[in-house]
């Protein structure tokens, strides 16, 4: 029978029916790759966002500048940037939609470890976005 509330036993089927824990050892190897595919979710988000920054074509040199508006508006991607994109944000959704199946196992230790990887892959990949930003807006500011 599933859980419908947290609990805490090393006893669960995670997502799949042959892939049941019954030891401490298979248990910890379940929360490890668990951890390591919620890293590999922000590690490719980051790949997206990298892609669709390479990816943007600037405007035209002889269009006025807009001092009000965002230095981004009126940018556009190329089509090659476009479908990797496309191709990038269908993978990191299905990547999403697993990591959520897996939290709904109700296993306290797989919320764990999932947000936990979901946290280190952030520090580790996506951290230097708001840095950048951070830097610029206090540049703007002074």
């Amino acid at each position: 029978m599933m859980h419908m509330t947290f609990y805490w036993g090393t006893k669960m089927v995670l997502l799949f029916d042959f892939w049941k824990t019954d030891s401490w050892l298979s248990y910890s190897l379940a929360l490890l790759f668990c951890l390591l595919f919620s890293v590999f979710y922000q590690y490719m988000e980051d790949r997206r966002l990298c892609v669709l920054a390479i990816g943007i074509v600037p405007p035209p040199s002889d269009q006025p500048s807009t001092p009000f508006l965002h230095p981004r508006l009126g940018t556009r991607l190329s089509k090659s940037a476009r479908f990797a994109t496309a191709v990038l944000f269908g993978v990191n959704s299905a990547i999403g939609y697993v990591l959520m199946l897996a939290v709904m196992s109700y296993n306290g230790g797989v919320f764990i470890a999932i947000a936990l990887g979901l946290a280190v892959g952030y520090l580790l990949f996506r951290a230097k976005e708001y840095e950048a930003l951070v830097v610029e807006d206090a540049c703007a500011c002074s």
